[in-house]
């Protein structure tokens, strides 16, 4: 099991590195995350939703993915409470002070998932979550020590070091944790390192002699990690480093969902992305703005308007500008959305953006499947998938044709605003090179998936390099699970 000091120290990055390097050297390899929070999800083979993160480990492994690789999935819907998905499908929602007093009931499906994973594999690649030293909720940990004493796994706690303070914040986390569970950790590893590693070898010695753990490691810093999916808020990039002329502005409203559909646009050298934040104008000179997914569409709507964004759209369209809504992001484009039931927050009722002719009713079973298709104008293919909640109706020409008569999305009378449901749209190089032609950027011959898989085989070269990965394996071991309570 694979645990951190805090939260972004990299242990999805790890997870997904090893991995890949352990699929390699010929073992039947599963990732697991025993509960996750992020609203960047993807939907699995088996018909549900886990983190994107398990998601890219997954393709790590060369596997399918599965909904038993992230069992307890928490969704952000406020700064205080989430939506609850367990074994791919969602069960309610909760405050954070509720969900203390649930999570020890999930614990059950937890270890059940995790025994399916162990059954069909060689290695078990297990990610914690946040910090292991979070004793004030260690009383009900699912996540970290709780998961790894109840499945008997051993640890390898990961520091920072590009944080500063990576020695305090590993050996500290001996200091303030339990005894036992101080036990389950058999070795560490300090990633992100920039500069010349031996001067950083009497570090890792003197954390080896405070802890009694083993070296493991000392991780430079991987650079590439910007071309693999980010799997949260944290990870929400800032300008590409592209020098293109043509400007495309990204909406970060608070409960953006599936951001990393727009990494893709990112590494087009014919684009410049902008994630654009509350508080921060549109640019006048965006060619193309798209609004993205939404864990709370009314909510992040009453964010839109009220940083001012609604006039901005407005003067981009007058300009001639293109904008572009993706799920959350179509919803309101449209003329309304009604959320009857209470589904994302408060039931309520709201106008949208007024740009589209369509209106969303939220309600239903959640959508989770993945589509292919063309767009009804020029019949370009795609892949994608689906995840949302709610039924839109459109009186305008739809987007996409999902073939057997199915269509999704709609297109203004102009041509330039348009909206659909489909993730993943732009990661199909075909489309991506649709919608910039759309907005006049050169295209290029960008292979985006190979892309991905030619990051992780550097990845896992990079960490075959600088982990000790066959003590790793030693260090490993067959689970003893224990019966939750």
């Amino acid at each position: 099991m694979i645990q951190g000091t805090g939260s972004d120290v990299g242990k999805s990055l790890l997870v997904a590195g090893l991995a890949r390097a352990f699929t390699r050297r010929g073992l039947r390899v599963r990732p697991f995350k025993p509960q996750n929070m992020s609203n960047n999800a993807a939907v699995t083979a088996d018909g549900g939703e886990i983190g994107r993160a398990q998601a890219l480990q997954a393709r790590a492994a060369r596997v399918a993915t599965s909904v038993h690789m992230n069992p307890v999935l928490l969704k952000p819907q406020t700064d205080v409470g989430a939506q609850i998905v367990v074994q791919g499908r969602v069960v309610g929602n909760a405050k954070a002070r509720e969900y203390q007093s649930i999570k020890p009931r999930l614990l059950g499906a937890v270890l059940d998932s995790f025994g399916r994973l162990a059954a069909e594999a060689d290695l078990v690649l297990v990610e914690g979550a946040g910090s292991a030293s979070e004793v004030n909720l260690r009383a009900s940990d699912t996540a970290n020590m709780g998961f790894a004493r109840a499945a008997d796994v051993p640890v390898v706690l990961v520091g920072d070091i590009d944080r500063g303070g990576v020695i305090a914040s590993l050996v500290g986390t001996k200091v303030v944790i339990e005894p036992e569970d101080a036990a389950m950790i058999v070795g560490f590893l300090v990633n992100r390192f920039r500069g010349d590693p031996s001067l950083f070898a009497d570090g890792m010695a003197r954390i080896a002699e405070q802890t009694g753990w083993a070296a493991l490691g000392l991780v430079p810093y991987f650079a590439e990690a910007q071309k693999l999916p980010a799997e949260d808020a944290l990870g929400i990039p800032g300008r590409s480093d592209s020098n293109g002329a043509i400007r495309i502005a990204v909406l970060a409203y608070p409960r953006i969902a599936n951001f990393d559909d727009f990494d893709p646009l990112r590494q087009e050298p014919g684009g410049d992305v902008a994630f654009i934040r509350p508080g921060e104008p549109i640019p006048g000179d965006a060619a193309l703005v798209i609004l993205p997914g939404s864990k709370a569409t009314i909510a992040d709507l009453g964010t839109l308007r009220e940083t001012g964004w609604d006039i901005d759209l407005a003067a981009h369209l007058r300009r001639g500008g293109h904008v572009l809504g993706i799920c959350g992001g179509y919803q309101m484009l449209g003329r309304r959305v009604a959320d009857p039931d209470g589904i994302e927050g408060p039931p309520g009722s709201v106008e949208g953006l007024g740009l589209l002719d369509a209106d969303t009713v939220l309600g239903g079973d959640k959508r989770l499947v993945e589509v292919s298709g063309t767009t009804i104008a020029g019949g370009v293919p795609f892949t994608g998938y689906e995840m949302h909640v709610g039924r839109t109706t459109a009186s305008q020409p739809p987007l996409l044709d999902l073939g057997g008569g199915r269509t999704d999305g709609a297109v203004d009378a102009s041509g330039r605003v348009a909206g659909c449901y489909i993730h993943g749209l732009l990661a199909d190089d075909r489309q991506r090179r649709h919608w910039l032609e759309r907005i006049g950027a050169p295209g290029s011959d960008l292979d985006y998936e190979a892309g991905i898989e030619a990051t992780l085989d550097r990845l896992a070269d990079h960490l075959e390099k600088h982990v000790d990965c066959t003590r790793l394996l030693e260090l490993a071991r067959v689970p003893t699970i224990k019966a939750a309570e």
